[in-house]
């Protein structure tokens, strides 16, 4: 039996010692390394050493009794935390540990919000209990009100499938079928055991055990129930398909794609489909342990592995009979000019940079060609220092970063009909587009009402994928636009003289000349935080939200803490760390995860500080073109309409 177990905590909560203890006692690895010694099996990248945290979602494998597990080791700080959910896609099940000390911190409920979402069975595995202020019934609790009421402490029970009798209560009042069995003829330990497993499996229960990773205490324990409760149901007989997880480059430039099986065998010189592109051929099969690979022939479902061969795979793709792509939540708020030495040709620089891209989707690398410059996507300024030093160490040149910026987006407040034209000689489109505001952080949507007498279904489909081959901007920024519905409603055609990339101009120049005439709004991200702090100290919290316009939910009490909920923008309020650590003797805690995007509020200085030129971007054009006597000519957009061939009744 095959199983993937990641691990998951707020950083320094003893994640990766843990992972030490589990491969020492699956007899992976000799001796156990200790990350203040820099001596981790998983935390093999200098930069971890260095600074004693993961950065990189690495594998290791083991067999204990008669399974094998494939354990993943994900980055703890928030600033790294889309590698943390790239990995959750290929999670069977979930270890989520909690410092006995420390308790539920920030980015433990973010790790647990997304397992959720995933619906990942899940593990709590509460640590450092050999350490002065440890307490297990305390984080038992807090686990109860922050994270989830359906987590039982497994530590002193189960022992060889035998459970105590408050665990046996525990599962018995959540079946049904199985508490009507426990009145009329009482406990029966292999069916009891059974509705555990299948429980867990649908998450819907949580076991909990604690010991001390450091010190080895209870780990041999929590190895032997995760084994017991843990299954997989593979189907190796099926066709292949896979979901990619990962994307690497190694020393010599060769593109390495990590993949979870999800049914089938595949094997070297086998042909793989994903998206709309070719099949490609598979050149090499590794199965890594650490940093270390082995080749092999063939793998099975089940398996996590790697594959030479694929040119273009990305993150998230499905492989074989699975056609969609996952989609990912941990999105940036903030941006970063990169900044390189003018004797390095800036080209080179970009094409180092779309490697690092699609190692880490998120960083969301854009080229603007008319400033010559690289801008990146980041979650903070963690993550910069990192990038700095990894250029360094594998591409061997210097670069920093301009101070992160917000990422502003716009959208509309009022409905539009946007009428792009585009015939210079030998050419010819019409596109007639309705615009509309959408429901705040739905994104872009597409619909088409033309008639099929006006344009082809095939011309229909190329006007919506040109909508959306590219980012869209605004007027008052040059910010992406959002949060809005666009409906094809009517173009023409030409017989003779429309061709390729005729409808991407005529789209193009609707949409843009639909904004002109449409009351534009811009948005900035927000925060949507959790706060926990002393009574004592509520009333300056909530004065400083105010005043970084946030909003919040009536405070939730509970003895003399205080528990304080809402959303704050991003410009505002990300810096409020170490002031609240002041407030609060660093005795508060604050749990801050993306919110969407909300309109701005102060829109009129971020749109002078930008100082954006809608009129000067080369790219982005609302004036028609239209041809008479054999002579191309612009009209403006506010003269467009009129010339326009296609008449709306």
């Amino acid at each position: 039996m095959k199983k993937t177990i990641g691990m998951f905590a707020h950083v320094d909560a003893g994640k990766t010692t843990l992972a030490e203890q589990l491969l020492y006692h699956t007899k992976t690895i000799k001796q156990r390394g200790r990350v203040d010694h820099q001596d981790t099996f998983l935390d093999n990248h200098d930069i971890e050493k260095q600074r004693g945290i993961t950065v990189f979602a690495e594998q290791a494998m083991f067999t204990f009794n008669q399974s094998d597990y494939y354990l993943i080791d994900t980055p703890g700080h928030v600033d790294f935390s889309p590698e943390m959910e790239r990995a959750i896609q290929v999670m069977d099940y979930a270890f989520v540990i909690i410092s006995a000390v420390e308790g539920i911190e920030g980015h433990t409920e973010t790790v647990w919000r997304l397992l959720q979402q995933h619906k990942i069975p899940s593990f709590f595995f509460i640590n450092k209990t050999d350490r002065v202020g440890a307490d297990v019934a305390r984080v038992l609790d807090e686990i109860r009100h922050n994270l989830t009421s359906e987590v039982f402490d497994i530590t002193g029970t189960l022992t060889h499938r035998e459970m105590n009798e408050d665990l046996i209560e525990f599962i018995a009042e959540r079946d049904e079928s199985l508490l009507e069995t426990y009145m009329e003829t009482g406990y029966q330990a292999e069916l009891w055991f059974e509705t555990m497993k299948k429980l867990l499996h649908e998450s819907q229960i949580f076991p909990c055990a604690s010991g001390s990773a450091l010190q080895d205490i209870g780990i041999a324990s929590f190895l032997e129930k995760v084994d017991l409760l843990t299954t997989s149901n593979y189907k190796k007989d099926e066709p292949f398909a896979g979901r990619v997880y990962k994307i690497r480059y190694d020393e010599k430039g060769t593109r390495i794609t990590f993949i979870k099986a999800l049914s089938g065998t595949l094997k070297v010189r086998d042909e793989i489909t994903y998206g709309n592109d070719h099949p490609e051929k598979i050149t090499q099969i590794r199965l890594y342990n650490g940093s270390k690979f082995t080749p092999v022939d063939q793998i099975t479902a089940g398996d996590i592995f790697a594959v030479t061969g694929l040119s273009s795979a990305s993150t998230g793709d499905g492989l074989g009979t699975i056609n969609d792509k996952a989609v990912y939540e941990m999105v940036s708020a903030l941006k970063s000019k990169v900044q390189v030495d003018t004797s390095k040709n800036v080209k080179e620089v970009l094409r180092f940079f779309n490697m690092l891209n699609a190692e880490d989707p998120a960083l969301n690398v854009l080229w603007e060609e008319r400033t010559q410059e690289i801008h990146i996507h980041v979650m903070g300024t963690i993550q910069l220092e990192v990038l700095k030093e990894i250029v360094k160490e594998r591409f061997h040149f210097d670069v920093s970063f301009g101070e992160p910026e917000i990422l502003y987006k716009e959208t509309i407040g009022s409905e539009v009909t946007g009428y792009g034209h585009f015939e210079p000689l030998g050419h010819y489109a019409e596109v007639h587009l309705r615009i509309e505001p959408a429901e705040r952080n739905s994104g872009i949507s597409f619909e088409s009402i033309c008639h099929t007498d006006h344009l082809t279904i095939g011309t229909q489909n190329l006007v919506h994928h040109h909508l959306f081959e590219r980012e869209h901007h605004g007027l008052l920024t040059g910010a992406p636009i959002t949060d809005i519905k666009i409906t094809l409603l009517t173009g023409r055609a030409h017989n003779k003289h429309t061709s390729g990339g005729d409808f991407r101009e005529a789209s193009y120049r609707a949409l843009r000349q639909g904004l002109e005439k449409a009351a534009n709004i811009l948005l900035e991200p927000f925060y949507e935080f959790k706060i926990k702090m002393d009574l004592d100290h509520l009333g300056k919290v909530l004065t400083d939200i105010q005043n970084f316009h946030g909003s919040f939910d009536p405070p939730e009490t509970l003895g003399n803490k205080a528990i304080l909920t809402g959303k704050v923008p991003v410009a505002t309020f990300m810096n409020y760390g170490p002031e609240f650590a002041s407030i609060t003797g660093g005795k508060g805690s604050m749990n801050l995860v993306f919110g969407g995007y909300y309109r701005c509020h102060n829109p009129e200085q971020v749109i002078e500080k930008l100082h954006y030129n809608k009129n000067a971007d080369p790219e982005y054009t609302s004036t028609s073109i239209f041809c008479e006597k054999g002579q191309g000519y612009s009209v403006p957009w506010d003269q467009a309409e009129a010339e326009m061939h296609c008449k709306l009744n």
